[in-house]
């Protein structure tokens, strides 16, 4: 087999091997067809519970479903890399979003108070 990094690569090269065509995978899944083959050709994105659940129809590990060597990586140690990973990436996107937050909260505070104002009743006595 080809040994390749891409998932929905994997995916339908390990569906061929097992002799299953995208209906059976779509019906085993219970998806259309057309979102079947839409993962298979990488135009959507594919969560970790869809990715376990493909898997375990394919009757192979986590690690090996995304490109990695099962030899050369236990799932625990696999799975611990993979954390790290997104941790890292979200410690990335949390500091993206603060950058955003200082470089224009203070325009969205204003706005939202400039629609406050033209919103709020007038005061009688």
């Amino acid at each position: 087999m080809n040994n390749t990094n891409n998932p929905s690569e994997k995916i339908r090269q390990l569906r061929l091997q097992k002799d299953l065509s995208q209906e059976n995978m779509a019906d085993m899944l219970g998806l259309s067809t057309t979102a079947y083959g839409d993962m298979e050709r990488g135009r959507t994105e594919l969560s970790f519970s869809r990715l376990e659940n493909i898997a375990k129809l394919l009757d192979v590990s986590l690690p090996e479903l995304l490109g990695f060597e099962s030899k050369t990586l236990s799932e625990t140690e696999w799975l611990r890399q993979e954390n790290e990973r997104l941790l890292s990436t979200n410690a990335k996107l949390q500091n993206e979003l603060d950058l955003w937050k200082q470089r224009f909260g203070s325009l969205v505070t204003l706005e939202i108070g400039r629609q406050v104002q033209q919103h709020r009743e007038p005061i009688g006595f």
